[in-house]
């Protein structure tokens, strides 16, 4: 027998049954699409923290037990046993690629990096010191006006060039976008570099000398863009999905997740820990923070702490801990003071019964700030790389939402509480 629950009207004494949903794994959901119908009235959920807006196989989440999966991998072992244009592939299709699949979609991603030689100007209509995510958003909204061979959304073929040349493009974007704002000459993609060596060698190559990029620092960078590349139905990824769910073409849905992800309560997490790394300035001087951090009627809070999914140690932080230590080692930098002030914070914070109690624990932006530091990355740069790597995801669920016949136009409802209807006041008599 199907499971229903049952929502009773204490008033009138009506009542009425809605289906219960199950997936393959995680909660079930009360399928309420004909709740307005019935009832005539509407559910109320600000921020939809309670309520399923699509049906996706691409990934899930449970935050209680600190679990992320993509297409049913942990993500511990994407980030150990994979690279990321294998991730990207998976994201795309469902499965991991055999070694032939992975060359063919390697060289695919790869001839589709360079950007049309006309976005050169379109770079300098930017000011020299604008944010890379502004410049960002503007050059891949203006994709489209370049590429009308790829905007059927109705055509699989069409949705395919237009992801990989998002995928493909998007280094070579967010590359150009600090090579702009320093002054240097834009450095073109080489063919014979992977997807993370050719991000950094456009970001610190000139035409001056020869640029080697480091092996270490490139697989450290591979493994930030697979744990960043897609996170369930967040504000950005939800953007996309509305974006398209209009008819919209990739390149605007795209640049809608960029301006959603801008946003400091979503990307820019790890710039915000970085900053608050810099203030406690001393290992000395973590209780003094910590005490802050509890106290109710301080505003203080310690960043890089507690998740609006996880509420035990993001599966990511690990990964990105481990990363950190190699990435510092591999650059001799021995005496780091914001790595000595975090894992010692992170330390205090694990053993203090507050943190416990309330599930505080390390997200993945604890440490990404440090490794884009000692990189040589600057600060405006960072959710830039988290636009980066995040395309991935966004284009993934953006073609999941086309090919879901089920897909409607995204059409919120609202609580109305402003004036109800009023006499019109002629402009002498107000």
């Amino acid at each position: 027998m199907a499971k229903t629950v049952t929502l009773k009207d204490d008033e009138s004494g009506k009542s009425w049954k809605f289906p219960v949903l199950g997936g393959t794994t995680g909660p079930d959901v009360v399928d309420i699409r004909k709740f307005y119908a019935e009832t005539d009235m509407f559910t109320y959920d600000p921020g939809y923290t309670s309520t399923g807006s699509c049906e996706s196989k691409i990934t899930f989440i449970d935050g209680d037990k600190g679990v992320l999966l993509h297409r049913g991998y942990p993500i511990e072992d994407l980030a150990e046993k994979c690279n990321f244009e294998e991730v990207a592939f998976l994201m795309l299709t469902g499965e991991l690629p055999d070694a032939k699949a992975k060359k063919q979609f390697q060289h695919d991603i790869t001839y589709h990096t360079m950007l049309h030689e006309q976005l050169h100007s379109f770079y300098s209509g930017f000011r020299r010191d604008a944010h890379p995510m502004a410049v960002m958003c503007g050059v891949v909204g203006a994709l489209s006006a370049f590429y009308h061979d790829s905007l059927d959304i109705n055509n699989p073929d069409h949705r395919k060039i237009s992801s990989y040349r998002l995928i493909a493009k998007m280094p070579t974007i967010a590359a150009w976008a600090y090579k702009y704002s320093l002054g240097q000459p834009f450095i073109y993609p080489r063919n014979d570099l992977g997807y993370a060596e050719n991000f950094l060698y456009m970001m610190f190559a000139t035409p001056c000398e020869e640029y080697k990029v480091n092996p270490i620092l490139a697989k450290a960078m591979d493994r930030i863009l697979i744990l960043h590349a897609d996170h369930e139905q967040n504000a950005s990824t939800s953007t996309v999905r509305l974006a398209g769910s209009s008819g919209a073409n990739p390149f605007a849905c795209i640049a809608a997740g960029i301006a959603s992800l801008w946003g400091p309560a979503h990307g820019g997490a790890n710039e915000a820990v970085l900053n608050m790394l810099k203030e406690i300035g001393d290992k000395k001087r973590i209780p003094e923070f910590v005490k802050r951090a509890k106290d109710k009627n301080d505003n203080f809070r310690l960043m890089g702490f507690g998740h609006r999914v996880y509420k035990n140690y993001d599966p990511r932080a690990r990964i990105m801990a481990k990363t950190c230590s190699e990435v510092l080692s591999e650059l001799k930098i021995k005496n780091n003071a914001l790595l000595d002030i975090a894992v010692e914070l992170e330390r205090i914070a694990l053993e203090d019964d507050y943190f416990i109690e309330k599930k505080l624990y390390p997200n993945v932006d604890f440490y990404s700030g440090i490794i884009f530091q000692a990189m040589g990355i600057p600060v405006t740069m960072f959710t830039a790389l988290f636009a980066l790597a995040r395309t991935t995801g966004w284009i993934a669920q953006w073609r999941e939402m086309i090919e879901d016949p089920q897909q409607k136009i995204g059409r919120p409802r609202q609580l109305y509480t402003g004036q109800t209807k009023r006499k019109f006041v002629p402009l002498a008599k107000r």
